[in-house]
Formats: structure tokens, sequence, C-alpha cells
């Protein structure tokens, strides 16, 4: 099982994080150790101070593909669910700075953690979601506004990566991500159902 995640997906994210728009998707990943599920909490790791939350759409992939047509795309995925991208933020500074990788920043574990799956039968073609940190709402977001659509995004990584049966996709983050700190309850929502919830300790 593989963890892809989309950056800049979103205009005004990329906006927030003063960087360009881009031309292409652009892609990295995070090993399964990253993978947090059913609600757990998440401890906050010792090695960061500015972990922020980027909350994302995510979709799970149902058969192999490679190669595969974007026309053929909506095939490869039947489930919809909801992450966060927990990021160090500092260490990615860091990263950017000196032009390396971000993993350091990016795949360290339990930094992903992922809602439970609805069939994607059972929502609209737009699909809004939305973060809130201790009731307050701090992120909100509609797939309507990708720059890259999901069949794009996996007719795209197909080219280069081999999809398998189980794979999980985080298709990018709207604006509004920031800052949590420990005591921090988050819960993330598609449409108005509560998918996930999160205590930091």
């Amino acid at each position: 099982m593989k963890i892809i995640c989309i950056a800049k997906n979103y205009a005004k994210h990329a906006k927030e994080m003063s960087s360009a728009i881009p031309k292409e998707p652009i892609f990295f990943m995070k090993p399964d150790t990253a993978l947090l599920q059913k609600n757990r909490d998440f401890y906050y790791p010792d090695f960061t101070q500015e972990l922020h939350y980027e909350t994302e759409i995510v979709v799970r992939i149902n058969k192999v593909g490679k190669h595969i047509q974007e026309k053929f795309a909506h095939k490869y995925y039947s489930e919809i669910g909801i992450g966060i991208d927990f990021t160090a933020r500092d260490l990615q500074r860091k990263c950017k700075e000196t032009g390396s990788p971000w993993e350091i920043a990016k795949a360290f574990d339990n930094s992903a953690p992922v809602s439970k799956f609805i069939d994607k039968t059972e929502l609209p073609e737009n699909i809004d979601f939305s973060l809130k940190i201790n009731n307050k709402q701090v992120q909100k977001g509609n797939t309507e506004n990708m720059i890259f659509s999901v069949d794009k995004l996996i007719s795209y990584l197909s080219e280069f990566i081999t999809l398998k049966i189980g794979d999980l996709i985080f298709t990018g983050t709207p604006e509004g991500v920031g800052q949590i700190k420990i005591g921090d309850k988050l819960e993330a929502f598609i449409g108005n159902e509560n998918m996930l919830k999160i205590n930091i300790k």
C-alpha cells in the first residue's frame, strides 16, 4: 500500500504558500507507517515546533493500473474519504532552503490520518469538505476547485507508478492551512458528515 500526496492542487493554497501554480501535478509519497486510522490519537512529535494540518479528499485505488487513460480513470476507484497531511513546516522550510527532499517533514509516523471511506456513488460530483479545530472551522474546500481532477491525477500518476489495490491518493489541500498544538481536537467533514476525529496529545 502506497500513500501518494498531491501538492499545490488548489490555486489559493499555492498562493498562500507563495508558490507558483503548477502546470503538471506535483506529488510526493509517504510510507505505510504514516497511516493513522480509526480516530486514534496523534502524538505531537518532538522534532518539530511548527506542525501544520492540511485537509484533503482521499481516494482509494480498487484495481491495478499502469498508463491509465484519463477517460478510464474513474474505473480505478470507488471509495472516497478524507485525510490530513500533517507537515512539520519548520523542517520543510529548511528542506526548501537547501533544495533537499521533503520526506523528513511529510513522511513521519502517523502523519497521514485517514477517515472511513464512502462509496463515491453516494457523493455529489463536486464534494464539499472542511476541518474544524476545537469546534471552529479553519478550512473549507470543494473538489470543483482542484487544478487537476481526480481522474487527471490517476492518469498522470500511473505514467510513473503502478497503482495497486489499496493505494491512497491525497488529492491536495485548499487554503487555510495552519498550526496545531497539544490539546487540540480536530474534526474533518465531507459535506455535513463528521468523518474523522483526532485528539492531539
